[in-house]
């Protein structure tokens, strides 16, 4: 995993998204193909955004808690926050620019 990914678990997450950078949070699992082929998507997108937003994911199999708790039904889904708020999310297998679209709208 990329430096600039932090894997997070349930106990982190407030404190993760009570941040002053927006952060993406991918919600994955370890058997999602999905997940798989955005991965690397989401590694770029990380190194390109390093010190502008938190990218963070969660593994969706060992932390139920916050995905409940935000209605996370499919995987992948990224969530955007800013100031500890949903800006927007995706789900599924989206393309880099759509990723870099949801970005933008917290920066």
């Amino acid at each position: 995993m990329a430096n600039n990914i932090k894997e997070i678990i349930d106990s982190e997450f407030e404190s993760v998204i009570d941040s002053d950078q927006p952060t993406l949070v991918d919600f994955w699992a370890p058997w999602c193909g999905p997940c798989k082929a955005i991965g690397p998507m989401v590694e770029e997108v990380a190194n390109e955004y390093a010190g502008k937003v938190n990218i963070a994911k969660m593994n969706v199999d060992d932390n139920t808690v916050t995905p409940g708790k935000f209605g996370i039904r499919a995987i992948p889904t990224l969530v955007l926050f800013k100031d500890g708020a949903v800006v927007d999310q995706v789900t599924g297998a989206v393309g880099k620019n759509q990723l870099v679209e949801l970005i933008n709208k917290a920066l």
